[in-house]
């Protein structure tokens, strides 16, 4: 598949919640999805990222806004996420990349110098008509919440 862009209808997934349950894209046709898609659980970084949506929920929830968090953790790990650091929205599986792949948010990553497979940390925002409004890709987890609050 060819690297996403602006302006383009937003791949249709299927993915479990915290709780197990399945949930679509489709479910959110009509609101503005800001997507992001995070290495791991528990992490500094993704904690970080993780709060800071958190602490912004009211702002970007009030400007129509439905947050979705995506990594490759099960959802008994998300469903701890969440309840250590109380996250309002949900954050779904994605154990086999598939999404992440489709995203193309999956893919080599540099770290010190060494070359790894991972999680490329990345943020689409999906308009209410299911097209994306706007990418950020290879983002840093500090300051980028701020940059997706002032961008809506």
């Amino acid at each position: 598949m060819s690297e996403l862009i602006e302006g383009i209808k937003a791949p249709a997934f299927t993915l479990k919640n915290s709780e197990g349950e399945s949930v679509k894209l489709a479910d959110f046709k009509g609101s503005r999805v800001i997507l992001y898609f995070y290495p791991k659980d528990d992490t500094p970084g993704c904690t970080t990222e993780a709060c800071d949506f958190r602490d912004n929920f009211k702002k970007l929830k009030g400007s129509g806004a439905v947050i979705l968090g995506v990594s490759p953790d099960t959802s008994e790990s998300h469903s701890k996420f969440k309840a250590k650091y109380s996250l309002p929205f949900e954050l779904l599986a994605d154990p086999e990349k598939k999404v992440a792949t489709l995203y193309g948010t999956y893919g080599e990553k540099k770290l010190y110098g060494k070359v790894s497979m991972g999680i490329i940390r990345s943020t689409f925002v999906i308009g209410a008509d299911g097209r994306i409004e706007k990418i950020y890709r290879n983002v840093k987890a500090t300051g980028h919440v701020e940059k997706v609050v002032n961008a809506l």
